[in-house]
């Protein structure tokens, strides 16, 4: 169950569209740090009164440190009209009409085109994949979608910000429950159909925004959902890539190497995604294509040239080189494929006992459906 607790605003840290930090003083005279996610709570000021989700930080989550305002005391109202009647975090008292981009671009259901879409498993991914696709071809069209499977506000992401400012991403798509991208899909086969036709891209990156959970077994984590986004690239005619998520730097043996997850995502999916020969124990998983990619991008390089720090469970490139590794490897596959420098399926599947491929099925294409309510 939450806890919320009262706090006082004593200083404004930092804003950026979508969101603030702010310094609090709390009920027992402690210090602390907030964010508000402006969409939803509007903007605070010092001196303001607000009620604060405290739950995650007093449980000692992986929060960062943060509590989220949920209501500044000093308004009696809130006023933020959306574009629409599509509604997200539906039937909570947060629930905000964001509108939908699908409305506006009914092009979102035509087929990708062999589009590559790179699927993530962690946050910490999507930033090594970006700057090695940009590396290996200058100037490739990438664009960010968010699933709802941690965060939500895309404004939390730091990390997304600072690609969005550097012009490495042409835009993002929030799908699901997530919300703030540039385009708002109500689900993950819609935004990658938005981020082709109507960003652009040429190379889609899906993840879930910051935060994971995890259990410890091989379903109850939120990694899973790279399956379905695989499944949804493959049918939709993209071309399917995973990136696998490896580490010489995790102390969990589940996840030294190549993590379960990736095994767990492979067997779960139908779609035979491409895989990069990085690490080389990724072509020994089952029901995958593994494609030698030579000349990975130093992911260390690539984030020092960009001026980004970036850590996956606190460990940075110095600490867990094959994980960045990994997703540099990943990126740069994706770029290659964009230029038909490897062979990739185009949506197709490989025959697993004779390494051929078989015909690819006939992409998803618009039927009649109508407007969502």
């Amino acid at each position: 169950m939450p806890t919320f607790r009262t706090a006082l605003v004593t200083e404004l840290l930092s804003a950026r569209p979508g969101l603030q930090r702010i310094a609090v003083r709390m009920p027992d005279g402690t210090d602390a740090r907030a964010y508000a996610t402006t969409a939803l709570a509007g903007e605070c000021a010092v001196g303001d009164r607000v009620v604060l989700n405290t739950t995650a930080v007093e449980l000692g989550l992986g929060t960062g440190g943060w509590h989220v305002v949920h209501w500044n005391l000093a308004r009696d109202e809130l006023v933020q009209p959306g574009p629409d009647h599509v509604m997200k975090l539906r039937y909570t008292s947060l629930q905000a009409d964001v509108g939908t981009s699908e409305l506006l671009h009914p092009e979102c259901d035509d087929p990708l085109d062999g589009v590559p879409v790179v699927a993530c498993t962690v946050h910490s991914q999507v930033p090594v994949v970006v700057l090695a696709a940009a590396a290996r071809r200058p100037g490739t069209r990438v664009a960010y979608v968010m699933t709802d499977g941690a965060a939500l506000p895309l404004a939390l992401s730091d990390t997304v910000h600072e690609l969005s400012q550097r012009g490495l991403l042409v835009g993002t798509v929030t799908a699901g429950h997530a919300f703030g991208g540039d385009l708002e899909a109500v689900s993950v086969p819609a935004a990658l159909g938005l981020a082709v036709h109507a960003l652009g891209a040429e190379v889609v990156v899906v993840g879930m925004g910051p935060g994971v959970v995890g259990t410890g077994t091989a379903l109850g984590t939120t990694a899973v959902e790279a399956a379905s986004v695989l499944d949804a690239a493959a049918a939709l005619g993209g071309e399917p890539v995973l990136c696998v998520r490896a580490s010489d730097g995790d102390g969990r043996e589940r996840h030294r190497g190549v993590s379960h997850h990736v095994g767990t995502v492979a067997r779960l999916t139908s779609a035979r995604p491409l895989v990069p020969s990085v690490p080389s124990e990724a072509a020994d998983l089952p029901g995958v294509r593994a494609l030698d990619v030579a000349d990975v991008p130093d992911a260390g390089e690539l984030l020092a040239s960009a001026g980004m720090r970036v850590t996956t469970m606190g460990r940075d490139v110095g600490r867990d080189p094959l994980f960045f590794a990994a997703a540099a490897a990943a990126g740069a596959l994706a770029a290659d494929l964009v230029d038909g420098l490897v062979d990739g399926v185009v949506g197709g599947v490989v025959d697993g006992a004779r390494g051929e491929r078989t015909a690819p099925p006939e992409p998803v294409r618009p039927g009649d459906d109508r407007p969502v309510h």
